[in-house]
C-alpha cells in the first residue's frame, strides 16, 4: 500500500514539473531574440556607417599617389582615319603586237626601267620578207603609172590634132588614175609591212618596276595569248584609296573645295610606323550603300619605294587644326553617371571632380570646351581610388613629383 502511494506522489510530481520548465526555456530564447534584433537593426547599421566615415576620412587624410599632367593651350590637328590598299598609278601587261618567235629579252625580274627601253625582240626575217615584197611590188606600179601617164600625153596631143577620139583620151585618163590608186595601196602594204617589223622590237610603255618573267626566249608568242610576257607597275607616284565614314564626308568636301592639299599619312598595319606622306588626290563620286562609306585616294612621292603595291595600310588624313585649343592628356578623361569629368588637383594636393565638355579625342590627347582652365593640374593615372577632397601625392607623367604641388 505504501509503495503504490509513494509512486502516486512521484508521478504527480513530476506533471506539476513540467510546466515550470517549459515556461523556464521560453523565457531566455525570447531575450535572445529581442537582442539579436536590436544588434542588427540598430548597432550593427551605426557601426557599418561608422566603419563608411572611418574609410572615407581615411581616403581624405592619406596621401594617394597619383600622376598628373598640366592643361595646357595649344594647336589641335584632326584626323579621319582609315583603312586603305596601297594601289599604282599604272599597271600594264606587256603582250606582243604580232605572232613569232620570242629570241631575246634585255631586262631582269625587278628591274627598274623607263618608258620607250627595250625590253624584249621577236624574229624580224619574216617581217623583214613581207617588207621587200610590198617595196617591190610598189616599184612595179610605179613604173606602170609613169608609163600611163606618158601615154596619156601623147593621147592629148593626139585628140588636139583631132587623130582619136575623146573616148580613148578619157580611157587612158581613167587608167591612169587608177594606176596611182594601186601605187597608194603599195604604200599603205609598205607602212603596215613596216609597222609590223617594229612591233618586233618591244619597248616598255610606262616607266616603272618589272615583275617576274612569264616567257623565256625561244617560245612561239602570239598577240592572242592572255598572260602577256611581263608586268610593269608604276611606283613613283603611288596612291592609297581608303574609305571613311559618309557622316565625315562633307567636313573633308569643303575643306577639299577650297584648293588646299590635305595631308595624308600611311601607317603600317599596326599603325606604329608612319611609311609616307602625301596629300588627298580626289574623292570617289558615289558612297557604298552597303558600308556607308566613301573611297578617297591620296598620292605619295614614294621616293624610297615605302609603299608597295597591294599593300594594306591605315591612312591618317589631317582635316582640320583647331588653334588654341585647351588640351588635357586622354587619360585624364573619367565618365560616370553625370557625364564626363576629371578630377583637378587644387592646393594642398586635394582633389576636386569637374565636369568637362569633350571637343575631339586625337592621338592620345583631348581637346575641352568647358570645365578647366590652362595650367591647371589633372589627375591622369590613379583615378580609381579617388574621391572629392581626398589627398593624393602628385607626380607628373615622368615620374618626378610636381614642384607646384609640394
Amino acid at each position: 500500500m505504501r509503495a503504490q502511494e509513494t509512486k502516486k506522489n512521484d508521478i504527480t510530481k513530476k506533471v506539476s514539473f513540467t510546466p515550470l520548465l517549459r515556461r523556464w526555456w521560453v523565457l531566455p530564447a525570447a531575450a535572445c531574440i529581442i537582442i539579436l534584433g536590436v544588434y542588427v537593426f540598430l548597432i550593427k547599421p551605426g557601426m557599418a556607417q561608422s566603419d563608411a566615415s572611418r574609410k572615407k576620412t581615411g581616403a581624405q587624410m592619406r596621401s594617394i599617389p597619383v600622376t598628373v599632367a598640366a592643361v595646357k593651350k595649344g594647336d589641335m590637328s584632326v584626323y579621319l582615319t582609315g583603312l586603305g590598299t596601297v594601289t599604282p598609278l599604272n599597271t600594264v601587261t606587256v603582250r606582243t603586237r604580232v605572232d613569232g618567235q620570242l629570241m631575246d629579252v634585255y631586262y631582269r625580274e625587278g628591274q627598274t626601267v623607263n618608258k620607250g627601253d627595250m625590253l624584249a625582240l621577236i624574229d624580224t626575217r619574216p617581217f623583214e620578207v613581207q617588207l621587200a615584197q610590198a617595196e617591190g611590188q610598189l616599184a612595179r606600179d610605179k613604173a606602170i603609172l609613169a608609163n600611163a601617164r606618158i601615154d596619156l600625153d601623147r593621147y592629148r596631143v593626139l585628140w588636139k590634132q583631132d587623130s582619136i577620139s575623146k573616148q580613148q583620151l578619157d580611157t587612158q585618163e581613167a587608167l591612169v588614175r587608177q594606176y596611182e590608186g594601186v601605187v597608194k595601196v603599195d604604200q599603205g602594204l609598205i607602212d603596215s609591212a613596216r609597222l609590223q617589223l617594229s612591233y618586233c622590237r618591244i619597248t616598255s610603255p610606262i616607266t616603272g618596276r618589272i615583275g617576274l618573267r612569264l616567257v623565256d626566249p625561244g617560245n612561239m608568242v602570239h598577240a592572242s595569248d592572255g598572260s602577256g610576257l611581263i608586268v610593269i607597275t608604276q611606283i613613283q607616284p603611288m596612291t592609297v584609296v581608303f574609305s571613311i565614314p559618309e557622316d565625315s564626308l562633307p567636313q573633308v568636301h569643303r575643306r577639299f573645295k577650297t584648293g588646299v592639299q590635305l595631308p595624308v599619312e600611311a601607317y603600317d598595319r599596326e599603325q606604329k610606323e608612319k611609311l609616307a606622306t602625301g596629300y588627298l588626290l580626289t574623292i570617289d563620286n558615289q558612297i557604298d550603300t552597303s558600308t556607308g562609306t566613301v573611297k578617297l585616294k591620296a598620292t605619295f612621292p614614294n621616293k624610297q619605294n615605302e609603299l608597295f603595291p597591294n599593300q594594306f595600310v591605315n591612312a591618317r588624313l589631317l582635316v582640320d587644326v583647331r588653334r588654341g585649343a585647351v588640351i588635357v592628356p586622354s587619360s585624364a578623361i573619367q565618365r560616370g553617371p553625370q557625364g564626363t569629368f576629371v578630377y583637378v588637383v587644387k592646393e594642398g594636393r586635394t582633389v576636386t571632380v569637374r565636369p568637362v565638355s569633350i571637343g575631339e579625342i586625337q592621338g592620345g590627347e583631348a581637346s575641352i570646351k568647358t570645365g578647366v582652365s590652362p595650367g591647371e593640374s589633372v589627375v591622369t593615372d590613379g583615378a580609381d581610388r579617388l574621391i572629392e577632397g581626398a589627398k593624393v601625392e602628385p607626380k607628373r607623367g615622368g615620374g618626378e613629383t610636381s614642384q607646384k604641388d609640394r
